[in-house]
């Protein structure tokens, strides 16, 4: 295994795009290095930019400490000035260009850093198991995917770059100072020493402060997310006072940690040093000037250099403060990236046509540190049969389902397809041969014809209208003004419950799927269509293995058999005439 193998981690995931730039996630600090390696011809750029900047800030007082010197010669001696001026002019012009192409380096070193960390961390999102997306908050993966994403960007721009530039003009008066008496190195060496020594102790005590403020943004924005997604909710049970009620504690915290960071910046103690640094060294150098060892002019370019001080004290309050934002969003998307997934696409894994046998051996499943959902069931299912799972809510019956296709793994025991564990297929290959219709249908805000071929992007128009015609939803698609080509809303809001519900079968009918999981898919469908689609399922249950998960009669009497699950165990199994006279548990869901 070769060093570069070693140092980057593989990361575990359910998906993964081919080629992807390895990174560096063990600290954010590597990581933001392994980030920057492919652009260091940049950062070449903003170095040389930082130091010219600097080096031809300096030029400034020297040139005009000589100035002052010519003008003071008895009878005084005008003929330097013009050289002194022209030179001042030359210099400051080129400076101005190497500091855009500073600055403009920095701009785009960090617009690449955060299109490169978004597509990561959004490749990394999509790789994720369920389990970390149910108790992963949705309001605070997006204050992390959007809001810490941009403080990166803003670390190198403007905040590196400042620094970066801030530093050169630290080195100019401690490397030019000597030049015109080497005890004026002194003042400036010491105020460097001791301004490293208080950027220390800021960091130290402003790291802390940007991470809970980078903490309290993302609760901040669950709250609202939250909010947002459940207005119907909201709004239907007139809560919104105590929503604005609770959006405002969580707007308190966000402001009260802001004002703890601010409090923090506004004890900066090199603004103080600053002060001290150019008072003792004006004193100085007037002491020198009194003894004769350096002229009016020298004390004129030293103090000058002395203020050269003033960029990185000044921006410095700043800059740090954005790098310290930058570092605690970095630590933020780092730390959902490196969350380990419990599933593996398998790449290399089994991903022939699977025929539909299902087996399940002594599966139990837990959610996290919960109590099991699923304990202990043990069920065979031959290809092409039709299973009805039925129990009261709670019972388990679609986290069981779920772990057909690997939605979630199982804690213990096996999940069998075609006599071969889940675990051992190739998970798009698993997938793409089960399809599940959820209760909870999740359109997209596109097209309904690219909402039924989301399982199958390269579907024809003719295969699109077949799927809806056999989903018996080509009808209501056609009153519509664009027909296949109407968008409609984000989560198919613009669309009943029974029209939502039939898009996806016909999304699920374009893909063929070898096993068919309906999970209570007919709950929202009107008595007046219920019948035309209980054939349609009827027909697609043909040829393939189906679970049913119900509690409609119609569809629990032509299932092969029965499944009926009670606090995530399996209470019974057989037809519904052999549950009805056996089955205290079966009978029950029908009379209560």
């Amino acid at each position: 295994m070769t060093t570069q193998t070693q140092t980057f981690r593989a990361e575990l995931s359910e998906f993964t795009l081919a080629n992807r730039r390895a990174t560096n996630r063990t600290s954010p600090l590597r990581w933001l290095w392994s980030h920057f390696i492919p652009y260091w011809w940049i950062g070449v750029i903003v170095l040389i930019g930082a130091f010219a900047n600097a080096a031809l800030a300096a030029v400034v007082p020297v040139q005009i400490g000589l100035a002052f010197d010519s003008i003071l010669k008895n009878p005084p001696d005008p003929s330097v000035l013009w050289p002194i001026a022209w030179i001042i002019m030359a210099s400051q012009m080129t400076r101005g260009v190497l500091q855009f192409g500073r600055n403009f380096g920095a701009e785009v070193l960090g617009q690449l850093y955060e299109r490169n960390i978004r597509d990561e961390l959004y490749v990394s999102l999509l790789g994720k198991s369920m389990t970390f997306h149910s108790l992963q908050p949705v309001g605070d993966t997006m204050a992390r995917a959007t809001n810490d994403v941009r403080e990166i960007n803003f670390m190198f721009n403007p905040g590196i770059n400042l620094v970066i530039g801030s530093a050169n003009f630290l080195i100019m008066p401690i490397y030019v100072g000597p030049t015109i008496h080497p005890s004026l190195i002194f003042t400036p060496l010491i105020f460097t020493i001791l301004y490293f020594v208080a950027m220390a102790q800021y960091l130290g005590e402003l790291s802390p402060i940007t991470d809970r403020v980078r903490k309290s943004f993302g609760e901040l924005n669950t709250r609202l997310a939250e909010a947002l997604d459940g207005i119907e909710t909201v709004k239907g049970m007139s809560q919104e006072t105590e929503e604005v009620r609770m959006f405002d504690d969580n707007a308190r915290r966000f402001r009260d940690d802001s004002v703890v960071q601010g409090d923090v910046e506004a004890r900066f103690l090199p603004l103080l040093l600053l002060g001290l640094a150019q008072g003792v060294g004006l004193l100085h150098s007037l002491l020198l000037l009194n003894a004769g060892l350096i002229s009016a002019g020298d004390v004129v370019s030293y103090f000058g250099l002395l203020s050269l001080f003033g960029f990185p004290t000044f921006v410095s309050l700043f800059a740090y403060s954005q790098v310290s934002s930058g570092l605690a969003g970095a630590r933020r998307i780092l730390e959902l990236m490196n969350t380990e997934t419990d599933l593996d696409q398998n790449t290399v894994g089994r991903s022939k046509k699977m025929k539909g046998g299902i087996e399940l051996r002594g599966v139990t499943f837990a959610y996290g540190e919960d109590d099991p959902a699923v304990q202990d069931v043990s069920v065979s299912i031959e290809p092409g049969q039709t299973v009805a799972i039925v129990g009261q809510t709670g019972a388990g019956k679609t986290s069981l389902a779920k772990l057909v296709n690997r939605t979630y793994d199982v804690t213990a025991g096996q999940v069998l397809v075609d006599g071969v564990d889940v675990r051992e297929w190739q998970l798009a290959a698993l997938r793409q041969q089960v399809s599940i219709i959820e209760q909870d249908v999740f359109l997209f805000s596109r097209s309904i014809s690219d909402n039924i071929a989301f399982g199958k992007p390269g579907a024809s128009r003719e295969d699109v209208e077949a799927a809806a015609h056999a989903a018996q939803a080509h009808d209501f698609i056609m009153e519509f003004k664009d027909g296949y080509e109407t968008v409609i809303g984000e989560r198919g809001v613009t669309l009943s419950g029974g029209q939502r519900q039939r898009l996806a079968l016909a999304r699920a009918f374009l893909t063929d799927p070898r096993i068919l999981v309906l999970d209570d898919s007919t709950s929202a469908i009107d008595s007046a269509t219920e019948d035309l689609i209980q054939r349609a399922i009827y027909a697609a249950a043909k040829g393939r293995t189906t679970l049913i998960i119900t509690h409609r009669l119609s569809q629990i009497r032509w299932a092969d058999q029965i499944l009926v699950m009670r606090k995530g165990r399996v209470a019974a199994v057989g037809t519904h005439d052999d549950l009805l006279r056996t089955s205290e548990v079966y009978r029950r869901i029908f009379t209560e």
